[in-house]
């Protein structure tokens, strides 16, 4: 039997703690996706980031499998996930980013 080695994953005690998004950006190059993660407040102009991650594309793919399977396993338990408002666009979510000046280097 071929057992993969266990991988130990360190979480220091700061991002233990987390960071609260709810306005996520996502753009790409040919050799990457860049994923900000931001915060912004109902009516406010303004959002600020708080965490970038940058991936190669087999592993965004890899992330976006990996969530859809944590997500069907939380609503088998829990029920369906509600947006709130529906799926109408609120202004606060998930999109798409324009980077300004062309593709992310």
């Amino acid at each position: 039997m071929d057992k993969k080695p266990k991988l130990n994953v360190e979480l220091g005690e700061q991002e233990s703690h987390g960071i609260y998004s709810n306005l996520v950006l996502i753009s790409h190059s040919a050799s990457e996706f860049i994923i900000d993660f931001a915060r912004v407040m109902p009516g406010s102009p303004k959002a600020k980031v708080f965490s970038r991650i940058v991936m190669t594309p087999p592993n965004a793919r890899a992330l976006l499998e990996t969530l859809d399977r944590n997500i069907k396993m939380y609503e088998e338990k829990h029920g369906a996930i509600k947006r709130p408002g529906g799926d109408a666009e609120e202004g606060i979510g998930f999109r798409q980013a324009e980077p300004a000046g062309g593709e992310p280097n």
